[in-house]
């Protein structure tokens, strides 16, 4: 999402937290990593463009996630074990539960983790052993010739991909087209997904969805504005009739 225009203003904003990043020491920014999230997204002045919003939201993950990789190099792991290898404190100090304490306290959050500890080693077992499922979206780009996303989903079936997301939101027609080809080219046993990047209203993702439900997508990632949080659950309510 940083390769094409805007992506100077993403870099402005980066600059622009170098303030709040020298001088800062590793090891405090590691064991109270939700407390520097939280500072980093809720300074004064950058958070009335913000806080977690566009420019300044993509210019804060550009850090956590240098930050991430640097302390994976630290440790000598790769980051999904540094998480893996956490106690469940360790792990709840890595969040800022500032808008989540409603739903689920930090305390909470710690019994789920430590509750699961028995299990852990079982896990991560499966993950050495499978790794983790992950989609492509190469295959479903708007506007690419058919013959291209007959080729990407050989050679991403090959690759051993089972997940596949389409972007939508073109027309019916072409939407309905395209589903079709790559539902012919992954097969009924593959996984479909969807996204429509928030282009429609709530009535219109409803009536084209009702259309492209045949198709049997995973989820409609989108459908409408990110914001509208009542929007959603009346598209999520209206598809499951």
């Amino acid at each position: 999402f940083t390769e094409g225009r805007g992506t100077e203003i993403v870099v402005t904003a980066i600059k622009s937290l170098i303030p709040m990043l020298v001088g800062q020491s590793l090891y405090k920014v590691y064991t109270d990593f939700g407390s520097f999230w939280h500072g980093l997204v809720n300074e004064s002045q950058l958070r009335w463009i913000g806080p977690e919003k566009g420019a300044v939201h993509l210019a804060a993950a550009a850090v956590i996630n240098a930050l991430w990789d640097l302390w994976g190099k630290i440790e000598g792991k790769p980051v999904w074990k540094l998480l893996c290898d956490m106690s469940p404190q360790e792990i709840a100090s890595l969040v800022d539960f500032t808008y989540l304490s409603d739903a689920l306290t930090k305390e909470e959050a710690i019994d789920i983790l430590t509750k699961n500890v028995p299990t852990k080693k079982q896990r991560e077992i499966e993950m050495e052993r499978d790794g983790y499922p992950a989609y492509t979206t190469s295959v479903g780009w708007l506007r690419i010739p058919d013959e291209t996303v007959k080729s990407l989903c050989k050679s991403a079936q090959t690759a051993g991909f089972t997940r596949f997301k389409m972007k939508i939101g073109l027309s019916i027609e072409d939407d309905t087209r395209r589903a079709e080809l790559l539902r012919k080219e992954i097969g009924w046993n593959n996984i479909l997904m969807m996204d429509v990047n928030q282009k429609w209203d709530v009535g219109y993702a409803i009536h084209h969805m009702t259309q492209l439900a045949k198709f049997k997508p995973l989820w409609i990632e989108e459908p409408t504005s990110c914001d509208d949080i009542l929007g959603h659950a009346k598209i999520a309510r209206a598809l499951k009739k």
